[in-house]
């Protein structure tokens, strides 16, 4: 029996980037909506305008990146980027001018 054992290299994180405008009230529930459907599909705020999702695998992170294409909106710019776990855990964030201590990237997502 083949065990399936969890990999740095195998764990993505799928983060999405994205500016939209803001100038309408509609425009504004646009935006609203947009951040709102990527919470429902399990994505978290990293930054303003950039969300996150630990996904066990790359075939696991593209069902997340399709539903993403579903609900696109028809104006603004939104990016779409995979990291393995890996990758994720030697990213330096800093708090100020402050490193934060090292963590593992399930570590880092609790911070936000």
């Amino acid at each position: 029996m083949k065990r399936n054992r969890l990999s740095q290299y195998r764990i993505m994180w799928v983060f999405v980037l994205f500016d939209l405008p803001t100038e309408t009230k509609k425009d504004r529930k646009i935006y609203a909506d947009f951040r709102k459907n990527l919470q429902l599909d399990g994505f978290t705020m990293f930054q303003f305008s950039i969300y996150l999702r630990h996904c066990m695998s790359m075939e696991n992170a593209n069902v997340h990146i399709k539903r993403v294409k579903r609900f696109l909106p028809e104006k603004g710019h939104v990016g779409i980027l995979c990291i393995t776990d890996k990758q994720f855990g030697v990213m330096e964030l800093y708090y100020g001018k402050q490193l934060e201590e090292k963590k593992t990237g399930a570590q880092q997502l609790e911070l936000f």
